[in-house]
């Protein structure tokens, strides 16, 4: 399982990348990792700081890799409450982009 500096240095490098992830989001995205920490992303900045964000996704860092690796369906994770979404309006709209940036951390 990857620590908490492998999965923000993962995410970085997604929001920098050439497909220009970060940018293309048009939201702050926070991931609570359940205890273990925070990977906070606005733009191409991605750092651990517990700071406001327009979607925090709450998920555990096992979790968030089954999400990544496609072992764990997002509506089963959402319905057993191993995942959830401050602004499930915002979730969807964002979707395809998050599911992306959760291949990335796996």
């Amino acid at each position: 399982m990857a620590t908490l500096e492998e999965i923000t240095d993962r995410i970085r490098d997604a929001a920098m990348s050439d497909a220009g992830l970060g940018a293309g989001l048009g939201a702050s995205i926070k991931l609570d990792l359940k205890g273990e920490g925070f990977v906070h992303m606005d733009g191409a900045a991605v750092s651990n700081a517990d700071l406001p964000a327009d979607l925090v996704v709450t998920v555990s860092r096992a979790d968030l890799e089954a999400l990544g690796k496609r072992r764990l369906d997002p509506v089963r994770a959402m319905m057993t409450g191993r995942l959830r979404m401050s602004d499930m309006a915002l979730a969807m709209r964002l979707q395809p982009k998050i599911q992306s940036l959760f291949a990335k951390v796996a």
